[in-house]
C-alpha cells in the first residue's frame, strides 16, 4: 500500500473525472424518468436546521431477514453502491411549516437549509420532501437539540466501535461489509445499553432508576418515536447522539436499521460521499465534521467514543486541544487486542496534562465504570451494561 500512495491522488483525478463525464452524458435522460428521494437524518438547532438527502433512479432493494443468504445480501449492497445520482434537480422541503429549497449536485446531493422564525422544540421532528411537479412526498427525521436543554452530547464512530466491521483486517472487513444485512450485523456487547444511558442519564438525576429497556442483541418492544431512552428529569431533554463514520452514503439506510433493530438510540449520521477520495483516509474529513458539531452547539460538552483500529484517539486527542473543556471524556474501544496500543497509551498521558480523561477500553463495561466513575451514569446503568455484557460473552463480571 505505501508503494502505491503517492499514485493515489491520480487515480482519484482520473476516476473522478471519467464519474464527471459519464454524469454530463447520462443524467439528462435519467432525470427524464422516475426519480428517488434518498433522505438522511437531518440535524441542528431550535433556529437552524440542515437535512441531507440525494436524487438517485429508484432501486430495488429486498426488506432485510436474519434468514437472508449471503448471495441476497451481496447483492443489495451492490445496489446501494451503484446508484445512480441525478443532479441539477430542484428538491422542496417543510418542517412544521417551513420551507426550504435546494438544487441537487453532480452526485446528486442536496442540502436543505431551514431557519424558522420561532424557535423549534428540542427533540424529533418529520421534514416531508417533494420534486416539484412530482406527486410522490418522501418523509425524513430531523433531531433538534437545544444545547441549554442537555447536559451533553456523544459522538461515537460506527465501525468497530458499535457495529463489528473487523476494519483492522482487509480481508474480514471485505467479507463482513458485503455479505452482511442490518439484521445479521453484529454489535459489539453492551455497547447499546451503555449509549442508552449515556443517552438518557443527567447529572441531576443521578439517584433515578435507569428504565428497563430492551436487550440490543435482538428485537423489543418499545415506545413511539424513542427506542432507546426512557424518561428525564424534568425540563430536561434528551443527551443526544451523533455518528461519525467513513462509511459511505450509500449504506445510509442499512446503518439506520441496524441502529433501529438493535435499539442503539438513533441520531444524526455523518458518512461520507462514496468515490475514490475514500482511498486517502478519514482523518481531516472526521475531524471537520466534529468540529462543526462543537460550534454548532457551544454551550454543550461532548463524550468522544471509538476505537483502536484507525485514527480516532489522535482525532479526538486534537479536539480536546482545540476545545478546552468542552470534552468529558475519551473511550477508545480496544480492538487489536493489545498491539499497538503504546500511541494510545502516549495519547492519554497528554490528555492527562489537559484534564480529559482518555480511557482504552476492553469492552463496555469498562468504558461504563468509568463512565459512572465520573458521574456520566448511574450505578443501576453500570449494572445493566454489565448484564449485558455478561449475557454475550457468558463472563461474571459483578459479584452482585
Amino acid at each position: 500500500m505505501s508503494l502505491l500512495r503517492p499514485l493515489v491522488p491520480l487515480i482519484e483525478r482520473a476516476v473522478l473525472g471519467l464519474d464527471r463525464a459519464l454524469s454530463r452524458a447520462l443524467q439528462p435522460r435519467r432525470a427524464r424518468g422516475l426519480l428517488s428521494l434518498l433522505c438522511y437524518c437531518g440535524w441542528g438547532t431550535p433556529s437552524r436546521i440542515e437535512l441531507t438527502g440525494r436524487v438517485v433512479l429508484p432501486r430495488t432493494l429486498h426488506p432485510a431477514a436474519n434468514a437472508d443468504p449471503r448471495w441476497r445480501n451481496f447483492a443489495n449492497i451492490v445496489r446501494r453502491l451503484l446508484s445512480r445520482e441525478i443532479g441539477g434537480v430542484a428538491v422542496h422541503g417543510v418542517l412544521n411549516g417551513v420551507q426550504a429549497e435546494a438544487t441537487s449536485d453532480s452526485d446528486g446531493f442536496f442540502t436543505l437549509c431551514f431557519q424558522p422564525t420561532e424557535p423549534l422544540a428540542s427533540g424529533w421532528h418529520d421534514a416531508q420532501l417533494t420534486i416539484p411537479g412530482r406527486e410522490r412526498t418522501s418523509h425524513a427525521r430531523v433531531q433538534v437539540v437545544d444545547d441549554q436543554r442537555c447536559a451533553y452530547g456523544l459522538i461515537s464512530d460506527l465501525d468497530d466501535t458499535v457495529i463489528r466491521s473487523d476494519v483492522t483486517s482487509v480481508g474480514r472487513m471485505l467479507f463482513t461489509v458485503l455479505t452482511g444485512n442490518a439484521r445479521t450485523r453484529s454489535p459489539f456487547p453492551g455497547v447499546g445499553s451503555l449509549y442508552r444511558a449515556l443517552a438518557r442519564h443527567h447529572p441531576s438525576a443521578s439517584s433515578a432508576q435507569p428504565t428497563k429497556v430492551a436487550d440490543e442483541h435482538g428485537p423489543g418492544e418499545s415506545g413511539p418515536g424513542e427506542n432507546e431512552v426512557g424518561p428525564h428529569p424534568k425540563g430536561r431533554g434528551r443527551n443526544p447522539v451523533f455518528y461519525v463514520s467513513s462509511s459511505p452514503w450509500n449504506f445510509f439506510d442499512l446503518l439506520w436499521q441496524f441502529l433501529e433493530y438493535r435499539r442503539i438510540p438513533l441520531g444524526p449520521l455523518f458518512l461520507r460521499n462514496w468515490g475514490a477520495d475514500l482511498l486517502t483516509g478519514h482523518g481531516s474529513y472526521k475531524h471537520a465534521t466534529i468540529e462543526r458539531i462543537f460550534k454548532a452547539y457551544p454551550r454543550l460538552p461532548f463524550v468522544l467514543v471509538g476505537d483502536s483500529g484507525e485514527s480516532d484517539a489522535e482525532i479526538y486527542a486534537e479536539v480536546a486541544r482545540r476545545f478546552p473543556g468542552r470534552v468529558l471524556g475519551i473511550y477508545i474501544r480496544d480492538v487489536n487486542e493489545g498491539k499497538g496500543d503504546g500511541r494510545v497509551l502516549k495519547l492519554r498521558e497528554d490528555m492527562a496534562r489537559i484534564g480529559v480523561d482518555m480511557v482504552l477500553a476492553r469492552d463496555s463495561f469498562a468504558a461504563a465504570a468509568h463512565a459512572m466513575a465520573l458521574g456520566l451514569i448511574t450505578p443501576g446503568e453500570l449494572r445493566s451494561v454489565a448484564q449485558s455484557v455478561e449475557r454475550s460473552l457468558h463472563l461474571p463480571l459483578l459479584p452482585f
